[in-house]
C-alpha cells in the first residue's frame, strides 16, 4: 500500500504566517541572549578593567598625600606596589574581555547568517521577490556583522557604566559635592547621546539599503557581462551602475556626517561637564576642603571621565546602526513566501502521474492535461514565457494564480515543496554548475552509483571528460565557467539524469549542444528514462522526435497533443515553432 511521508519539523518559523517571523527587537534581543554566557563574562572582566582604570588616579592622588607629601619612602614603595597589582588585573581583564565580546559578537553574527541562509534557501521561497542576489549577500555579511557587534557594544557599556559609578563613588568619599555633580551631570549626558543617536540609525539605515542595492546591480552585470557585450550595452550598463554607485555614495556620506556630528556634539557636551568638574575640584582645593593629593585625584577623574563618555558615545552609535541592520534582517524573514508550504509528502512509491487542470495565469493556459505514470511527454510553447512559467509550476517555484497540478492524484499545493522536488526533479534551463570537478557536479543530487556510467554517456559527458586535462576530475570554475556552453549543458542534463528521479521535467537542455550530438543524447535519454515520467520542455526536433507524445502551448486556445511526425505534417503553427 502507498503512504504519505511527513514532512520533517520545519527549522524556521511557520512561513504561511510572515507576520509572526523575528522582529528586529527580537534579532537583537536573541543576538545577546544566545551569547548570553560570553557577553557576561566580558561585561564583568571590562567592568573590573574600567574600575581599575578609575582607580590609578584615586591611588596616585593617595601617593601624593601619604608618601611624598611626608616623605616617607616605605609608603612610597607600598602605594607603588599597588599601582602595579591594579596596573596588572586592569590590563588582564582587558585582554581577555575583549576576546569574550568578540568572540560572542562574532557567534552572534554567525548564527544570524545561518538562519538567513536557511531562509534564502527555504523550499517555500519568496525572498528573492524584491531583493537582488547582491543585497541579500550585503545584508547576510555587513548587516548581520553590525547586529553581532552589539555584544562587544554592551560590554563597553557595562565596563562605561561601571567608570562612572566608581568614579562617582571616588569623589563622594573626597567631596559630596563633587560626587552629586558627578550624579546629576552624567544622565543629561547619556540622554543627549540618545537623541542623536535617532539621526544617524535613520541615515545609517538608508546607508545599508542603497549599498546592499549597489551590490546587488553589480552582482547581475557581472553574471550578465557576455550577454552585455555581445548587444553592445556594456555602457548603459555602466552608466546604469554609476548613477546607482553615486546614490550609494551620498547615503554614505549622508551617514558619515551625521556620526561626525554626533561624536563631535558629545564630545563637546562631555568635555563641557568634565570641566566643570576640574574647577570645582580645584575651588575644593583652594577653600582647603580637599587636599594637594585629593586636588590630583579629582582632576585625574575628570580627565579620565573622557574615556568612559566616549565609549557611551561609541556605544550609542553601535546600537542605533545594529538596530537599522536588525530590521533590514527581520524584512528578509517577514518576506512572503512564494508557494504554500503545504504539509505532507507525496505518496511512495511515485507513480508520476501528472494533471494540470484550469491552468490560467498569464500567457499559460492549460484547461486539462494528463500526464501518464512512465510517459515521456513533449512541450513546445511558441511564448517562451508560457514554457518558462510551466517550469516554475511545476519546480514549486510557484503556484499557478488558478487551476491546480497534482501528482499522482494529490494537488502540489498540498505537499512539502522539499520533498515533491525530491519526487520531481526541474532541470531548468540557466542550470548552474558548482565549483567543482566535472564528477562532483554530476553526482552532486545523488543516485545510483552503478547507474553514473549509463548516464555520462547518455548525456556524452564521457566525450567531454576525453578532451579535459583530468577527465572527470578536472575542476569546472565558478559557474562552471571554464567550460563551453555544450559542455555545460551536458554536465547539468547529466546531474539531473543521475538523481534518478520519480518524475523528470527538463528545460531546453541542448540549445547549445551540436546536432549529431544532441540526436544522441536523444536516444540515451529516452533509453535512461524508460519506465519514469520525463516531461522535456524544448523546441528540438531530436528530443520532440522520442516523445511519447507533444503538447502544443498555443497561447489561450486548447492545448493540441499529437505525436511529433503528424504535428509536424499536420499543424502550421507547430511546423513553424519547431522547423525555423
Amino acid at each position: 500500500m502507498s503512504r504519505v511521508t511527513e514532512a520533517p519539523a520545519p527549522a524556521m518559523p511557520n512561513p504561511a504566517e510572515p507576520a509572526a517571523g523575528p522582529t528586529a527587537r527580537r534579532i537583537l534581543r536573541r543576538a545577546v541572549t544566545g551569547q548570553g554566557r560570553y557577553v557576561t563574562l566580558g561585561a564583568l572582566l571590562a567592568i573590573g578593567h574600567q574600575a581599575g582604570e578609575a582607580l590609578v588616579p584615586v591611588i596616585i592622588g593617595v601617593v601624593v598625600d601619604r608618601a611624598v607629601a611626608t616623605g616617607s619612602t616605605s609608603a612610597l614603595v607600598q602605594w607603588l606596589a599597588v599601582l602595579a597589582v591594579v596596573f596588572a588585573a586592569l590590563s588582564t581583564c582587558y585582554r581577555f574581555a575583549a576576546r569574550a565580546g568578540e568572540r560572542a559578537a562574532e557567534q552572534a553574527a554567525h548564527e544570524i547568517r545561518r538562519e538567513l541562509t536557511g531562509r534564502v534557501l527555504a523550499p517555500y521561497g519568496g525572498v528573492e521577490r524584491g531583493h537582488l542576489s547582491g543585497a541579500l549577500v550585503n545584508i547576510a555579511t555587513s548587516d548581520a556583522s553590525r547586529v553581532g557587534a552589539v555584544n562587544m557594544a554592551l560590554t563597553a557599556g557595562a565596563a562605561a557604566l561601571a567608570a562612572l559609578a566608581t568614579t562617582a563613588v571616588a569623589l563622594l568619599s573626597m567631596s559630596v559635592s563633587l560626587g552629586v555633580l558627578i550624579l546629576l551631570g552624567a544622565p543629561p549626558v547619556l540622554w543627549v547621546a540618545h537623541l542623536l543617536g535617532g539621526l544617524l540609525q535613520r541615515r545609517s539605515a538608508a546607508e545599508q539599503e542603497n549599498a546592499a542595492h549597489a551590490s546587488g546591480v553589480a552582482a547581475d552585470l557581472v553574471a550578465g557581462l557576455r550577454i552585455l557585450k555581445g548587444i553592445g550595452a556594456e555602457q548603459a550598463a555602466w552608466a546604469r551602475y554609476r548613477l546607482i554607485n553615486r546614490r550609494s555614495l551620498a547615503a554614505t556620506l549622508r551617514a558619515a556626517q551625521a556620526q561626525a556630528w554626533h561624536d563631535g556634539a558629545l564630545i563637546a557636551v562631555t568635555g563641557v561637564f568634565i570641566t566643570a568638574v576640574a574647577l570645582w575640584g580645584a575651588r575644593l582645593a583652594i577653600r582647603g576642603d580637599i587636599t594637594i593629593g585629593e586636588l590630583i585625584a579629582a582632576v585625574g577623574l575628570a580627565l579620565f571621565l573622557l574615556n568612559p563618555l566616549a565609549l557611551v558615545s561609541w556605544v550609542n552609535a553601535e546600537l542605533a546602526q545594529a538596530r537599522a541592520s536588525a530590521a533590514r534582517i527581520a524584512a528578509v524573514h517577514a518576506a512572503t513566501p512564494a508557494v504554500r508550504p503545504g504539509g505532507p509528502g507525496p505518496a511512495t512509491p511515485v507513480r508520476g502521474e501528472l494533471r494540470l487542470h484550469g491552468i490560467a495565469d498569464g500567457p499559460l493556459h492549460i484547461d486539462d492535461l494528463r500526464v501518464a505514470p512512465g510517459e515521456m511527454l513533449g512541450v513546445v510553447a511558441p511564448d517562451p514565457a508560457a514554457a518558462a512559467a510551466l517550469v516554475r509550476y511545476l519546480a514549486r517555484e510557484a503556484d499557478p494564480a488558478s487551476g491546480t497540478v497534482t501528482l499522482d492524484g494529490i494537488a502540489l499545493t498540498e505537499l512539502d515543496p522539499a520533498l515533491v522536488r525530491a519526487a520531481m526533479l526541474t532541470a531548468t534551463h540557466d542550470a548552474v554548475l558548482f565549483e567543482g570537478s566535472v564528477l562532483d557536479n554530476v553526482t552532486a543530487a545523488g543516485g545510483e552509483t552503478d547507474a553514473l556510467d549509463r548516464v555520462l554517456a547518455a548525456t556524452s559527458v564521457d566525450q567531454v571528460a576525453d578532451v579535459l586535462p583530468d577527465g572527470m576530475h578536472t575542476m569546472v570554475g565558478e559557474r562552471g565557467r571554464s567550460l563551453s556552453g555544450g559542455q555545460r549543458q551536458r554536465v547539468a542534463l547529466a546531474r539531473a539524469l543521475q538523481a534518478g528521479a520519480a518524475v523528470l521535467v527538463v528545460h531546453e537542455p541542448t540549445t547549445a549542444v551540436d546536432a549529431a550530438t544532441e540526436a544522441r543524447i536523444a536516444v540515451r535519454l529516452r533509453q535512461l528514462r524508460a519506465g519514469r515520467t520525463t516531461i522535456l520542455v524544448t523546441g528540438s526536433p531530436a528530443l520532440l522526435a522520442v516523445t511519447d507524445r507533444v503538447v502544443l502551448l498555443d497561447g489561450d486556445r486548447q492545448p493540441v497533443v499529437g505525436q511529433h511526425t503528424d504535428l509536424v505534417r499536420d499543424h502550421e503553427r507547430y511546423r513553424t515553432t519547431v522547423l525555423a
